[in-house]
């Protein structure tokens, strides 16, 4: 067992803001309508979970990028405790970076939203720092250009961090750019990296409260707390035997496959606890594959039958439409008994992980990334998401 205590105020940066998404995110469903007697239950649609992760990347902000992939797989499995299962889809973007655009005021769309979240994870684990001057009323309009969601039943959220004043941006100012998202359903949560007595903290405030959001500042001397545990080795071999279990089509498929394979091994080259809390995404109804046939074929994606024989997996080209439904029965069901072991090995981990802290005499609770959990799941609550904390 091992405990990590980052110091730096860009890794508390990101443990704040973990803490920050990881609650202030849920989903929930509309009541059951009713129906006449005699027509046929409709399947509901899951209730979508739009979230733009807007980061600064400037010079002084390596250690937010680095807790940020740290995290990444803690945040999602936090949203894994809404129940029934929500749609997840996800957009990064960054600012404040000299190797950007600087007609795009130094703003990058990294990722536009999407359910994808391997691809997420990539474009983390490519960016540097570098510079810069750090526009939030830009990066916030470039936010406001994504595919929200257009249902009011759907949640969406941006959160945005950065170290430098709100206010630098005199050619789209934030002000303006707050109120345009919230006149279009979408909070915006807002993270300011240093002293919540600093001179520019309130204009961070300020956005949070003109978009209906949360703000949250960095307790410098709380670091980030990682506990790797002897289950962590286990669960990342059961992580790489489920993508045995997926079946790519054509060459989407192949990219897709390979891009996961490469975002299990990003998150063991971090540590063992990065790479155990992503096993346990890949075991969770969040985390969906459109290029697996597996996948597609359950959300009605795709006919089988329509599948051209060039785009399926090498094995299933000679079968017959039976025999190809039936393989896929079979790797389904490999695959419910690993994310069941996944499970089961995870409940294991997490005991272990509140005695050696509690051993340890390490205490969260107190922790400004445990204080903004409680403060965002109140908001969510009002809203009506509910958690399933059992």
């Amino acid at each position: 067992m091992t405990l990590f205590f980052g110091h730096t105020a860009s890794r508390n940066t990101a443990i704040v803001l973990t803490g920050f998404i990881s609650v202030a995110l849920g989903g929930f469903f509309d009541q059951p309508t009713a129906h006449a007697k005699d027509a046929p239950a409709v399947p509901r649609e899951p209730r979508t979970i739009d979230l733009a992760i807007c980061l600064d990347t400037s010079g002084s902000m390596s250690g937010l990028i680095e807790a940020a992939k740290q995290k990444l797989w803690a945040i999602v499995n936090d949203l894994a405790l809404v129940e029934p299962t929500p749609r997840l889809r996800v957009a990064l973007l960054t600012y404040g970076n000299n190797d950007h655009d600087p007609e795009n005021g130094w703003v990058r769309v990294d990722s536009p939203l999407t359910d994808d979240l391997d691809q997420i994870s990539k474009k983390l684990f490519a960016l540097t720092t570098n510079g810069g001057t750090e526009y939030v009323g830009r990066v916030l309009q470039f936010s406001g250009q994504l595919d929200w969601h257009p249902s009011d039943d759907a949640f969406k959220l941006v959160v945005v961090a950065g170290n430098e004043s709100a206010d630098q941006d005199q050619e789209v100012p934030f002000r303006q750019m707050c109120k345009t998202l919230i006149g279009r359903g979408v909070m915006i949560n807002s993270i300011y990296c240093g002293p919540a007595a600093d001179s520019i903290a309130p204009g961070w405030r300020e956005v949070a409260r003109l978009a209906d959001g949360q703000f949250a500042s960095i307790d410098q001397n709380h670091g980030t707390i990682v506990v790797e545990t002897p289950f962590d080795e286990q669960l990342a071999t059961l992580s790489t035997a489920l993508n045995a279990t997926y079946l790519p089509i054509g060459a989407r498929g192949a990219s897709g496959l390979a891009n996961q394979s490469a975002q299990d091994k990003n998150a063991e080259s971090l540590n063992s606890a990065a790479a155990a809390t992503r096993a346990l995404t890949k075991a969770q109804g969040l985390y969906h594959c459109s290029w697996d046939l597996v996948d597609a074929c359950r959300a009605g994606e795709i006919k089988l039958e329509e599948v051209s024989i060039a785009d399926l997996p090498e094995p299933m080209r000679d079968m017959t439409l039976a025999q190809r439904k039936s393989y896929i029965d079979d790797q389904a069901g490999k695959r419910t008994t690993i994310q069941k072991q996944i499970a089961e090995l995870t409940a294991k981990r997490q005991s272990f992980v509140q005695a050696e802290m509690k051993k340890k005499a390490v205490d969260d609770s107190k922790g400004f990334d445990s204080v903004i959990r409680r403060a965002v799941r109140q908001q969510a609550e009002a809203k009506g998401f509910e958690f399933n904390d059992g």
